[in-house]
């Protein structure tokens, strides 16, 4: 007893006396002191008890906002009374029903990220999308690439044409020629938008065939049907035979005039004019420009005068042997404008 009381008090007189070197003894010798004297434990401490926190206006928020819990199931009748069966404690409230676990989250495809943007609102991970097929394709066959290049045919309806304007013939009409209207005529400066292609007139109660069928306007081919029908009542009063058919020349063609390099255009451009070479009879005879135009007093002579005459009293225009040596073997007829007024006339 003296000895622990003696310890202490020589410890504390050591270290004032020497307070640097008594640190460094006071450790090892606190230690010696602690190996001799029996180890006491320490009276343990009481702990402070928890403060409760503060509650969250939130929680309560959600607490009232929550449904109230439920009211306990009545009791089946006739269950319990004899203790066949177990009582339904009343204070327990039914049990919560399971509730699913959610799937497992879908891995990403290796090589790919998926950007938050492409995530669902609510947090679904959408799943990968399909990758596209990126397997070569087999080189083209030379038929196949010129195949590629040719446009396709359009698969739509065909397109109607516009409505084409053109003028009715009378003389088509009424029978009086024999022919057929046909589509508009456009060559450069060339061309008639009502052109019909004839190959008889009906005069003087029969028909008269043409050579070689004519393409010519409407105003010519009245004024050739009537021109026609003066020589088939001369033929048949003087020559006792009628016209059988009408020998024809050059109809349309689009030329300057006497077809030279440059000047005006011919009628024959506008198929307003013809080329007649002659005239054969119904007894089989035929009447030529070229050769029967003289002797001017033969019978074949008189009638190629005379239906030269009555062409002028027709036509605007009559050429014939004696206007110059380019008309020698035909008539020319034609309705062209000469002069102001498109009244005048040329009859050689």
């Amino acid at each position: 007893m003296a000895m622990r009381t003696l310890l202490p008090a020589l410890t504390a007189l050591f270290l004032v006396t020497t307070p640097v070197a008594a640190q460094d003894f006071f450790g090892s010798f606190e230690d010696f002191v602690e190996e001799l004297l029996p180890q006491r434990q320490a009276p343990e401490r009481p702990r402070p008890a928890p403060v409760p926190a503060a509650p969250d206006p939130a929680d309560e928020a959600g607490a009232e906002d929550a449904d109230p819990p439920p009211m306990p199931r009545p009791r089946p009748v006739g269950l319990g009374e004899d203790g066949d069966a177990a009582e339904m404690p009343e204070d327990e409230p039914n049990p919560p029903p399971p509730v699913a676990e959610p799937p497992p989250p879908i891995p990403d495809p290796p090589g790919e990220a998926l950007d938050d943007a492409d995530a669902g609102v609510d947090g679904d991970i959408p799943l990968p999308q399909e990758r596209p097929d990126v397997s070569p394709e087999p080189p083209a066959s030379p038929a196949a690439e010129e195949a590629e290049a040719e446009p396709a045919a359009p698969s739509g309806p065909t397109a109607v044409p516009g409505r084409i304007y053109q003028t009715a013939c009378p003389a088509l009409l009424s029978g009086t020629v024999v022919g057929e209207m046909v589509a508009p005529i456009a060559e450069g400066i060339c061309g008639e938008r009502s052109p019909l292609v004839i190959t008889a007139v009906r005069v003087n109660g029969h028909e008269i065939g043409f050579s070689s069928p004519v393409t010519t306007n409407c105003a010519m081919a009245g004024a050739l049907a009537d021109w026609v029908g003066e020589v088939d009542a001369y033929a048949n009063a003087v020559l006792d035979s009628p016209v059988a058919s009408l020998g024809t020349g050059t109809s349309m063609m689009c030329r300057n005039r006497y077809s030279a390099a440059d000047g005006f255009v011919s009628e024959h451009g506008f198929a307003n004019a013809l080329d007649v070479v002659g005239f054969t009879l119904a007894d089989g005879s035929s009447i030529n420009v070229e050769s029967d135009w003289l002797p001017a007093a033969a019978p074949e002579g008189r009638l190629l005068r005379q239906a030269h005459g009555a062409a002028c009293g027709r036509f605007t225009t009559v050429l014939g042997p004696e206007a110059n040596a380019d008309h020698e073997d035909h008539f020319h007829v034609d309705l062209g404008c000469h002069g102001q007024t498109c009244t005048a006339q040329i009859c050689e």
